[in-house]
């Protein structure tokens, strides 16, 4: 395949350590992809913007808040939709806390939104389509990640973010 072009992309799974709930967001029926499926907070990276800086954004947009992002959860690599160029999108997908969680407000992209434990969580995302099986090894991968993170990496990303200039 020729090197071309792809969007950079982000996903922001907010968490509650009080509760230690996950956010679910429902996508709004009118959505052109993936209408009515359960996810996290997710994006595009937007030309000369940053992943932090997108995710932060992308949160504040949908859910009307600020977060702290916890640990980077992995990266990622999808076709929004057909496989072409121009529905290519490579990104990074960070763990994410709230001050307050009663604060979320979901903007129009979002029918609903849930604050699930993981368990509840997997019974929600029994679909077989590829966004709720992603979704669902996004859950895996936090599930795992948070059970073997020392407090002070946590500590660190909150202090000083993910990137590296």
């Amino acid at each position: 395949m020729a090197i071309g072009r792809f969007y950079g992309g982000i996903a922001a799974l907010v968490w509650s350590p009080e509760s230690d709930h996950y956010l679910l967001l429902r996508r709004s029926a009118d959505k052109d992809y993936a209408a009515g499926v359960w996810e996290c907070v997710t994006g595009r990276v937007d030309q000369g913007e940053g992943f932090e800086d997108a995710l932060r954004r992308e949160v504040r947009e949908e859910l009307g808040v600020e977060v702290q992002i916890e640990l980077i959860l992995g990266t990622t690599h999808f076709y929004r939709g057909a496989p072409y160029s121009e529905n290519e999108l490579i990104g990074v997908v960070c763990l994410c806390s709230l001050e307050d969680p009663d604060a979320v407000r979901t903007s129009p992209e979002h029918s609903e939104h849930r604050w699930l434990s993981a368990g509840e969580a997997f019974d929600l995302l029994d679909a077989g389509d590829p966004s709720t099986q992603w979704m669902r090894r996004v859950l895996q991968r936090a599930e795992a990640l948070k059970a073997i993170t020392p407090p002070e990496l946590r500590s660190l990303f909150r202090q000083q973010g993910v990137e590296l200039g």
